[in-house]
């Protein structure tokens, strides 16, 4: 009875849940070998068992392969043996291999963009308190909370810093529940704030930070490169043909189209993407981001990271890649019931202050809430449903004993289920108690 009130359970776990959760529940007696990235908070998307992290918008990457690949492999069956005729085998062969090799280094570099952390900031499992801040001469004396009689005073959403000898403000974010540091910046795409956050780049699916801009750069300048370099041999090829068949620029294409789309389509990327690399080295050499130069537009102030257009250039491409503080393959600690309820709080967006009810699995067993817990779930619920019903209780997200709450389709699961394993005639002695 007890084995199939365990697998009952693990069947009806909603959709969203991660396979790693019902390991944790189907695993009674083996300890839960659940990882970080399994119940990571960020839309991220993780793969080769958390090695490679990428963006919620990850298939964009078969997009851009498409866009470098084709041109090049047009270029090399088509305009390549054309150009191997006219430059005598050997520096033709030379200028087909240079074509492929810089190709395969354009797509190592847009997965050393792609699929590494960006720089992403833990977040805290608590809220800061004011006291752990310490220097409280950063809060601003406008800020309400700071002055109000009513009781403690609540965290300010901007704090001053110090950077070079200028004050920053920064943020706090209440998504991940820490003050960002300098530069940084939470991404609405990706769900995670990171370090000297420059864009959310759709063609690599992943965002630019701290950890990956370097790689950015390198491949949007290498595919310019490489644009310009199809644009010109491809080029060459067509005047060849003119000279050749003493021909105007029309017939020259028609007597080899693909040369004459490849110029067309390599003439209008290399226009994007290099003016994208013209626009990243204005960045680079003032010390800006995309984000602070749409933002805040340092031109008409001081910029308080600009040290130089020599240092500055140091910075991107000379200084030591700092180290993740991600680690996504450690095991999360904990016994399997604190790792499931916290998973599950992961899923659902829930702020860590939520009152975790255990859940304790012994011999396949579930050992459920007690009677008092489950009534007042069942009583929070019928209050909650009827306040909703009327239009008058707004929702929230985080939970309190005190404050209404909104119910998760989880609570509704283990309510039922609770009231399923102990029976009708139970439930309605419990719901007579109110």
């Amino acid at each position: 009875m007890a084995m199939m009130q365990g697998n009952m359970y693990t069947n009806s776990l909603p959709p969203q849940l991660s396979d790693s959760n019902r390991r944790i529940i189907g695993d009674p007696n083996g300890s839960p070998s659940i990882r970080v990235y399994q119940v990571w908070k960020g839309n991220n998307r993780f793969c080769l068992g958390g090695r490679l992290i990428f963006g919620p918008d990850v298939r964009s990457i078969f997009l851009t392969l498409f866009l470098i690949v084709t041109p090049v492999v047009l270029f090399c069956a088509f305009v390549s043996q054309s150009l191997i005729h006219e430059f005598h085998h050997h520096l033709g062969k030379i200028v087909v291999a240079v074509c492929t090799v810089f190709t395969l280094y354009v797509i190592i570099l847009l997965f050393l963009t792609s699929g590494r952390d960006p720089g992403i900031i833990p977040r805290n499992p608590h809220p800061p308190e004011l006291e752990d801040e310490g220097d409280s001469s950063g809060i601003s004396a406008d800020w309400p909370g700071s002055q109000s009689g009513t009781g403690a005073p609540s965290l300010p959403p901007v704090k001053d810093v110090m950077v070079n000898g200028m004050v920053v403000k920064v943020k706090y974010c209440q998504t991940c529940m820490l003050y960002r540091p300098p530069r940084c910046s939470h991404c609405s795409i990706c769900n995670n704030c990171v370090e000297r956050f420059d864009h959310h780049c759709p063609w690599v699916g992943q965002c630019i930070g701290k950890r990956n801009y370097r790689f950015f750069f390198m491949f949007v300048s290498s595919t310019t490169i490489l644009c310009l370099y199809v644009f010109a041999f491809c080029w060459v090829n067509v005047r060849k043909i003119m000279d050749a068949y003493h021909c105007n620029l029309w017939r020259a294409f028609m007597k080899s189209p693909v040369s004459g789309i490849l110029v067309l389509y390599t003439f209008i990327a290399a226009w994007f993407v290099g003016g994208l690399t013209a626009f990243h080295i204005y960045l680079i050499i003032t010390n800006q981001t995309t984000y602070e130069n749409f933002r805040y537009r340092y031109d008409g102030k001081m910029n308080p990271y600009n040290r130089g257009c020599a240092l500055n250039i140091v910075e991107i491409f000379f200084s030591k890649i700092p180290i993740s503080k991600n680690k996504f393959r450690a095991k999360v600690k904990g016994d399997a019931s604190s790792v499931f309820t916290t998973s599950m709080s992961m899923r659902h967006g829930l702020s860590p202050e939520m009152p975790k009810t255990s859940l304790d699995i012994e011999s396949g067993k579930r050992q459920a809430v007690a009677a008092e817990d489950f009534e007042e779930i069942q009583s929070q619920i019928d209050s909650v449903g009827g306040l909703e019903r009327c239009g008058t209780q707004p929702r929230r997200a985080n939970w309190d004993h005190k404050a209404n709450w909104e119910i998760s389709p989880d609570i509704r699961m283990l309510a039922a289920d609770f009231a399923m394993e102990h029976g009708s005639t139970e439930r309605q002695k419990i719901n007579g108690g109110h």
